[in-house]
């Protein structure tokens, strides 16, 4: 692999830097069979100093709340960069990783990892993801060779019409109540578990049974509140005291939202675990527990509007296995997420426009542990880029079951002659403000031809054969619907449907609900490798994604840019400042950085001024990503985890 000499310098410090201060989150045993100490396996020291999150200016709150789907909570400064050898995970949250490790460190895969990860994930961090969700996931079967995209995305009810979402019903044109997020139609059916299924069957080397054994004890023993749980649960009081089993456990008796530190058992969760460990996926999708999500979804209690799904939307549930979008970039293939993600084609779209400018020349400025400062024309340049892949984005991507892209596959979005087009858009000096999509004709309607298969929390893996996985899982919104049913929180998927089903030109909306349509999401789960001079695929070097909503696809843009371009180390391009555009005026740039002064609305900040003056308008509202990075080097694995999170990496060292 051609790697940049900043980037090899990079990593070799971060190294040296973790070495000598002893933050070494290290699973310490071997790969073989034999009697040995692990007292001290799947550990992570402190990485990092917590900085208090400060609230957004009131301006940008609104704002904020429309791309971001969760609350900021913070930032820990100074993290460094963790050598982690053989094998690596990353997840959102200590408990989860250390679990996930665990498996790793006693032969288990990849896949094994994500069963583990997710289900403990559902426990700790259940306002971002759980078994209620979806996720999709990228995975890399090192004896084959093969990268494989998996969908397991919710679908729409078969009963949904196009104003599910839009009213209660033809002759009563009013939102479903109380909002149409917290009513049975934000419901979609929950696909996770079917695709964990499908993963393990393929790839798993531990029994499933005994990847439920994890959440199982902690659902019965109990886990602590942590911080960023407690701020959750206090933003969202209101609406989890809307449901009585969601408010039962996230709430105390009077009300008040349960605090950090306060030990939540959860033995109804325990149950419906047991089930599907002893029963697999049908035990989930089929009897008692369908029958209690059709019937929680059903509800009119608390004056919420219903949902229509049925015992046959669940237990027809299938993930699909769709072709990976695989795209060049500098001396790498980056390998992405498919629709119905937009994901995929939006990060690929972005890095092919900015492969017409050298972004090498505009590397951050006092590069740190935490990134350094990013420079105003690389901010400016990457974010009009993303304004011009947002645009064809909003207009063509939806899921290619029902609404074909423009000539039946990724091709003419990701054109590079038509990705240099729109590089000649982007003005040096001044931003255009939004974009318009390029003309491919109107947003077709009908079933597209079917394309040969090769096969919000973010869990990176890389186990000791060689696999590697990238799953961006979800539930939505923050506690998804605020539905809870045995122990679990259902999504609120379907509000990533487009509410009203034609535009304003009259024609359909390719996003637009539909019975058994999987709404565009915008998660990234990204693989990269090393690509020959002939073009020619070489060996894995990256896993990264987010978690965060729309932002997430300048999320991972940001950090592919920070490693790729910018020689940054994981940690480093993880910890950086978060910028970037969707299709509006605004362009974010994360105040909750401490190499941004977001004070008086960022008016002291020399990045913002000059964007500003670029004719950006900029919001320097926190920025709530979840970013993982795992980075192959020497053999072994050096990950970073998200300081705006929880999140730690850990695996085996040596």
């Amino acid at each position: 692999m051609t790697m940049p000499a900043e980037a090899r310098r990079g990593i070799r410090a971060a190294i040296a830097l973790v070495a000598a201060v002893g933050m070494l989150g290290a699973c310490t045993s071997s790969a073989d069979d034999a009697p040995q100490d692990t007292s001290a396996a799947c550990t992570a020291a402190p990485n990092g100093t917590p900085l208090t999150a400060s609230p957004p200016p009131a301006q940008e709150t609104e704002r904020n709340l429309s791309t971001n789907p969760e609350i900021a909570t913070g930032y820990r400064d100074g993290m460094v960069a963790v050598d982690v050898g053989e094998f690596a995970v990353s997840t959102a949250n200590p408990v989860s990783t250390e679990a996930a490790c665990e498996v790793l460190r006693d032969g288990g895969t990849a896949a094994d990892a994500l069963v583990v990860a997710q289900t403990v994930l559902g426990l700790v961090e259940p306002q971002s993801s759980g078994i209620g969700g979806g996720a999709f996931l990228m995975y890399f079967d090192a004896a084959t060779g093969q990268v494989q995209a998996y969908d397991g995305r919710e679908t729409a009810p078969a009963a949904a019409t196009e104003n599910y979402l839009r009213w209660i019903s033809d002759t009563d044109r009013t939102e479903p109540l109380p909002n149409t997020r917290a009513s049975g139609r934000s419901i979609g059916v929950p696909g996770v578990l079917r695709m964990l299924e499908d993963v393990h069957r393929s790839h798993g080397n531990t029994g499933w049974a005994q990847l439920f054994e994890p959440a199982v004890r902690l659902a019965d023993d109990g886990i602590e509140i942590s911080d960023r749980l407690a701020q959750s649960i206090a933003d969202s009081a209101a609406d989890l005291a809307r449901d009585e089993a969601a408010a039962a456990y996230f709430l105390e008796p009077d009300g008040a939202p349960k605090t950090e530190g306060t030990v939540l058992t959860n033995p109804a969760m325990s149950k419906t675990l047991g089930a599907i460990a002893s029963g697999g996926a049908d035990a989930f999708y089929t009897g008692t527990v369908a029958t209690a999500i059709v019937d929680a979804v059903g509800t009119a209690s608390g004056g919420r509007t219903p949902g229509a799904m049925t015992v046959d939307d669940l237990a027809g549930y299938r993930a699909t296995q769709r072709t990976p979008l695989c795209t060049p970039y500098r001396s790498y293939e980056i390998c992405g997420m498919p629709n119905p993600s937009s994901g995929g084609i939006a990060v690929a779209a972005t890095l092919g426009i900015l492969e017409n400018f050298d972004l090498a020349e505009y590397p951050p400025a006092d590069v740190d542990s935490n990134g350094g400062v990013p420079a105003a024309h690389a901010v400016h340049l990457i974010s009009e880029a993303e304004r011009l892949a947002y645009a064809d984005r909003d207009k063509y991507v939806a899921d290619s079951d029902f609404v074909p892209l423009p000539g039946g596959s990724p091709d003419a979005l990701l054109d590079d002659t038509y990705l240099k087009q729109r590089a000649a858009l982007i003005d040096p000096d001044r931003s255009m403000g939004a974009a318009q999509p390029g003309d491919f004709g109107p947003v077709q309607v009908g079933t597209p031809p079917q394309v040969p298969e090769h096969g919000t929390s973010h869990i990176s893996v890389a186990d000791r054969y060689g696999n590697i996985a990238a799953m961006t899982t979800t539930v939505e919104s923050a506690f998804g619907s605020f539905h809870m049913i045995d122990g679990f929180l259902l999504n609120n998927q379907l509000t990533d449907f487009a509410t009203v089903p034609v535009g304003e030109d009259g024609m359909p909306v390719a996003n637009r609900v539909e019975p058994g349509k999987r709404p565009r999401s915008s998660m990234s789960p990204t693989v990269v490798f090393e690509r020959a001079p002939d073009g020619t695929r070489g060996d894995p070097v990256l896993v990264t994604g987010s978690p965060g909503g729309s932002v997430i696809i300048q999320f991972v843009v940001k950090t592919l840019v920070g490693m790729l371009d910018w020689g940054l180390d994981p940690q480093q391009a993880v910890s950086a400042v978060s910028f970037g555009a969707a299709n509006t005026p605004v362009t974010g740039v994360g105040g909750e950085h401490p190499a941004i002064d977001g004070s008086d609305d960022g008016a002291h900040d020399p990045l913002v001024v000059a964007l500003r003056e670029r004719g950006h308008q900029v919001s320097v509202a926190p920025q709530s990503s979840g970013l993982s990075a795992l980075w192959r080097a020497d053999g072994g694995w050096v990950g970073g985890a998200d300081p705006r999170r929880e999140g730690v990496v850990m695996g085996e060292h040596g």
